[in-house]
């Protein structure tokens, strides 16, 4: 192997090292939130009959859930329901706005 194309693979090594820890330390300043996703746009989990990311039926589905900043879940600003009653994210899954 000539040495040019060692360092490559040294460089190339140590930039994989150092974008997984980026990628590391961005998911450990987000955190789960159930209840604020839009239809559709949900990261990932949205109850029974559905698989992943999108698949959520319902605006605000209690049990899909988007990632957003740590901290930030529970403070968020969301429209009321139809009984007037204060919707809030909640870092587990809820039993409000199932789909039928």
């Amino acid at each position: 192997m000539s040495k040019t194309v060692k360092t490559l693979a040294v460089a190339g090594a140590v930039a994989a090292a150092v974008s997984a820890h980026a990628t590391t330390a961005v998911a450990a300043e987000k955190e789960k939130c159930y209840g604020v996703a839009m239809a559709g746009q949900n990261d990932c989990a949205a109850g029974p009959g559905t698989t992943c990311a999108g698949t959520s039926s319902v605006d605000y589905q209690g049990n899909a859930w988007k990632l957003v900043d740590a901290g930030t879940c529970m403070e968020m600003e969301l429209p009321s329901m139809a009984d007037g009653t204060m919707r809030k994210g909640s870092l587990e899954a809820l039993e409000r706005d199932l789909p039928a």
